[in-house]
């Protein structure tokens, strides 16, 4: 497990294919379910496919690169991060951390240390972080984060046309 940063309660990790039972089993929270569909994989085999995958975007400069979270005191793979390129050629930031493990302040926490050393990684200045409107804890997440709102209103998402908010943090 190749640690790419860490924080006082995590590590954030490259993924392993020993990871799928994990990655599956966090998929199928409600909130990533409301929020990714796309995200969301139909058995442990579909999530160790995608991780193979997923480990083969290591040491690229176009991912997507995800990274694992895990707990430091009990070791447990919690959820993870993510720097994925948009269309235009510009990056967003993706996150998502275990129904258990919410409100505690992982996700800012991941977020926060992550921005750093893999916009470095890859060359970015700016990354932008776009989230259903309704997702309110996603925006408190940007926030906290350091990403200031630059769109609210009617826009493409996931396939579909919603509600949603565009923020960006710059390097």
């Amino acid at each position: 497990m190749s640690v790419l940063t860490e924080t006082d309660r995590l590590l954030i990790t490259e993924m392993t294919t020993d990871m799928a039972a994990d990655v599956y089993k966090n998929s199928l929270d409600e909130d990533i379910k409301r929020f990714v569909p796309d995200e969301v994989f139909k058995t442990p085999e579909h999530a160790k496919q995608t991780l193979e995958f997923l480990i083969s975007r290591y040491g690229t400069a176009d991912g997507p690169l995800v990274y694992a979270l895990i707990t430091k005191d009990e070791h447990k793979n919690i959820g993870y991060v993510q720097l994925v390129h948009l269309e235009n050629g510009n990056w967003e930031i993706g996150y998502h951390i275990a129904k258990a493990f919410t409100k505690k302040g992982y996700a800012t926490e991941a977020v926060t240390a992550f921005l750093p050393v893999i916009t470095k990684q890859v060359a970015a200045t700016e990354v932008y972080g776009i989230r259903l409107l309704e997702n309110t804890a996603s925006g408190r997440v940007l926030e906290k984060s350091g990403f200031q709102t630059v769109f609210t209103g009617k826009s493409v998402y996931h396939g579909g046309v919603y509600e949603i908010s565009k923020s960006v943090w710059k390097a």
